[in-house]
């Protein structure tokens, strides 16, 4: 479904996700901070942070992929190890906050997930925009 946007579609993406992801990270942190829990509150911050370094990360990643030329399957093989590396730290991460401070790990894996929201929300929007199905 995104692999059909256009590459000026895809850019469009980029800034609501980031815009709404801190957006909701605040709101979180607020939240967090209203009902005594300012371990989570910096949990959130942190988390919704290492989405937007995922995110950074992975377009950063998408555009050094050798494309022309290139086997598919290899492509698709340097997408899922670069993925897989990436989405293994960012669970350490948590686990290592949820042993460090229950409230901490919980913030963190709730801004990550602030994050995502962000992310399906803004693609969802481009994608209706273009009138893919």
């Amino acid at each position: 479904m995104l692999g059909d946007l256009e590459v000026t579609s895809l850019n469009r993406v980029l800034r609501p996700t980031m815009l709404i992801a801190v957006g909701l990270g605040a709101v979180g942190f607020v939240v967090a901070a209203l009902i005594s829990q300012p371990l989570a509150a910096v949990g959130i911050a942190i988390g919704v942070g290492l989405g937007v370094v995922n995110f950074r990360l992975l377009a950063a990643g998408v555009v050094k992929l050798p494309v022309d030329g290139t086997d598919t399957k290899l492509v698709k093989r340097l997408m899922r190890s670069r993925s897989l590396l990436r989405l293994t730290v960012l669970t350490a991460v948590v686990i290592v906050g949820v042993l460090i401070a229950p409230a901490l790990g919980m913030g963190l894996a709730i801004g990550l997930v602030l994050f995502q929201l962000a992310f399906v929300a803004s693609a969802g929007r481009a994608v209706l925009r273009e009138g893919i199905s």
